[in-house]
């Protein structure tokens, strides 16, 4: 059920020209270790000014808003969560434009699911969300991505980690970075 809605949600972004990335434990399941996961998250390289574009693809694919109030709940959070009708799948749309995902979603890689090409964030972006998300789970998950992907981008992390710490004041994500780079196995880590 998560494949076949993945692929919806690529065909209707691909038909609307709209950019985007599959972020979360989707991408985790791609680069790192099976888990559970009830959600997609897609960052799309959107600000809410287009907003009503995903309403439109949300009710093509049957994905009912869950705030009362979607276009506000957006504008303050800038994601609109949202609920598949038959699967109670959760998909969260996250508007972002920053020059961060803006880069992102250009290196974004994809994947190919029956013929459907579905743009998932590298890995070595889903390892940067995950750690300014920062979660034990979060950080779990990048011990597996690193491990799983051993010819992994370190000097782009850690320069966009060293941006984002900048910006994120009183956040040091770097160390987060390297702490989880001493935690592989011997022979894993760069």
């Amino acid at each position: 059920m998560f494949e076949e809605l993945l692929i919806h949600l690529a065909e209707g972004l691909d038909n609307r020209g709209l950019p985007y990335m599959i972020i979360g434990g989707q991408a985790v399941l791609l680069y790192g270790e099976p888990r559970l996961t009830r959600d997609i998250d897609i960052t799309l390289g959107l600000d809410i000014d287009r907003f009503d574009e995903i309403i439109s693809l949300s009710q093509d694919l049957g994905l009912n808003p869950l705030p009362q109030d979607p276009l506000k709940f957006a504008s303050e959070t800038m994601v609109l969560p949202t609920q598949e009708k038959t699967t109670g799948i959760r998909v969260d749309f996250i508007f972002s434009f920053t020059p961060y995902e803006s880069q992102a979603i250009r290196r974004a890689r994809q994947i190919f699911l029956r013929h459907q090409a579905i743009c998932f964030a590298s890995p070595e972006d889903v390892v940067i969300h995950k750690i300014v998300a920062g979660r034990p789970r979060d950080l779990e998950d990048i011990r597996t991505i690193l491990i799983k992907n051993p010819q992994i981008d370190t000097e782009y992390i850690h320069n966009w980690l060293k941006q984002l710490s900048a910006a994120l004041e009183g956040t040091d994500l770097i160390t987060i970075f390297f702490d989880s780079l001493k935690e592989l196995p011997e022979g894993e880590s760069k």
